[in-house]
């Protein structure tokens, strides 16, 4: 555990306390459907598709069953929405093949389903179960790196870093916290420096 990264965190707890999970699930399949579509693609636009698809197949049985063209057309305001089609229709049918319909609550189990990786596996584990795990996306990758939390551009070698760096309580909200303070205030196109709150503790502040 690394006391900088623990301050680094509190300081994002006080910044953003009311950092969360910005997609919209009631259930954990709801929220592995959700992440799947967040590939390439934003929360806000994922979360204006996805009522309509939970209302039509709100279980891995429906879905598993739906129609390709009907699933389509209900994404296609996505990107890749063929791909994810499948995505969506494959891993609900695995889960009623093997998992009787229900929601894998463990890492292994949740990567063997198609088009689930290791990220969108810890948003599931996390924030529907209550699981510690880091998620590494765009933003916790490249704030991570800013933040001199690890030097690794390999996803799984950053969530090992981070998992090394901070208490694995803090684990699911600390990759909250990164995402908001990446889409907030330390984007990628032009990180506003000046008002940001972890100025002192940043090696790469201005670069």
């Amino acid at each position: 555990m690394s006391e900088r990264a623990v301050a680094i965190d509190d300081i994002l707890i006080e910044t953003y306390p009311d950092a969360h999970c910005e997609l919209d699930f009631a259930s954990p399949f709801q929220l592995l459907v959700a992440t799947v579509l967040s590939a390439q693609t934003t929360d806000v636009r994922v979360n204006q598709v996805t009522p309509e698809l939970f209302n039509r197949y709100p279980r891995p049985a429906d879905l598993a069953s739906a129609g390709r063209a009907d699933v389509e057309e209900i994404l296609r305001p996505l990107g890749f929405f063929r791909a994810k089609t499948t995505s969506l229709i494959e891993l609900s049918g695995r889960l009623v093949a093997e998992f009787s319909g229900d929601m894998p609550d463990s890492l292994d189990a949740l990567v063997s389903l198609p088009g689930v990786g290791r990220k969108t596996a810890n948003v599931v584990l996390g924030n529907a179960f209550g699981i510690p795990g880091i998620t590494v996306d765009t933003h916790v990758g490249r704030l991570s790196r800013r933040l001199g939390l690890t030097k690794n551009t390999d996803p799984v070698k950053v969530e090992r870093d981070l998992m090394a760096e901070l208490p694995k309580e803090r684990w699911t909200d600390a990759c909250h916290r990164l995402i908001f303070h990446g889409r907030r205030c330390c984007t990628a196109r032009k990180p506003d420096c000046e008002a940001c709150p972890l100025s002192e503790l940043c090696p790469r502040i201005g670069v």
